[in-house]
């Protein structure tokens, strides 16, 4: 994948953002273009799990983003808002290369399975799909209904990627970031972007 190929990371209000943070941490570190949208409840877990105020002013959350990754190239890193309907991500005229919702809450994945575009986030996949670029979804959810199983084989069927943050245990983490990274490295992996995350499996210590 072109380094310059942006990738739409979209944060929405589900448990688990250390994941969609460590994703946009490594996406910067590997030089990686990053248009990034975010819902009012990711928000509010960012400040619940990880102590991180995310702004509702896109420049400032971008600020507070890039204070939080100081080591990151800032250049690299565009903020959204929801209702930012002038953004590239918001047309196939100009869609991203490809786009990962992480943490992806249910409401989230059933709107983009019926086809809505009620803000930007939802616009965005809908743009991925219709355009045959790649969408990623990381739904954190536990159990699913038979809603959830029939709104992703939906959207599987639509060509999504359904990526459920389920960390493996065969290099032995050690603790919840070696886990956290399990994860991302499965989403980098389906982005084709390399890493050092972890070592793929049978490829010895």
């Amino acid at each position: 994948m072109s380094a310059a190929a942006p990738i739409c990371l979209a944060l929405t209000g589900a448990s688990g953002m250390a994941y969609g943070l460590r994703l946009l941490e490594c996406l910067l570190h590997a030089g990686q273009r990053v248009q990034l949208v975010y819902s009012q409840a990711a928000q509010i877990v960012a400040r619940q799990e990880m102590d991180l105020e995310l702004p509702s002013r896109p420049s400032e959350a971008r600020s507070a983003l890039l204070a939080h990754f100081p080591k990151a190239d800032g250049s690299l890193l565009e903020v959204f808002g929801r209702e930012e309907w002038f953004a590239p991500i918001a047309s196939g005229s100009n869609p991203p290369q490809a786009m990962v919702v992480c943490p992806c809450t249910m409401g989230t994945l059933a709107a983009i399975a019926q086809g809505l575009s009620d803000n930007l986030i939802e616009r965005a996949a809908d743009v991925v799909l219709k355009e045959g670029r790649k969408l990623i979804l990381v739904p954190r959810e536990a159990p699913f209904s038979v809603l959830h199983l029939e709104n992703m084989l939906r959207l599987a069927r639509a060509g999504a990627v359904i990526l459920p943050p389920s960390p493996g245990f065969y290099h032995r983490p050690q603790s919840v970031a070696d886990m956290v990274d399990f994860v991302v490295a499965r989403v980098l992996d389906q982005l084709h972007i390399p890493h050092q995350l972890y070592s793929p499996w049978g490829a010895g210590d």
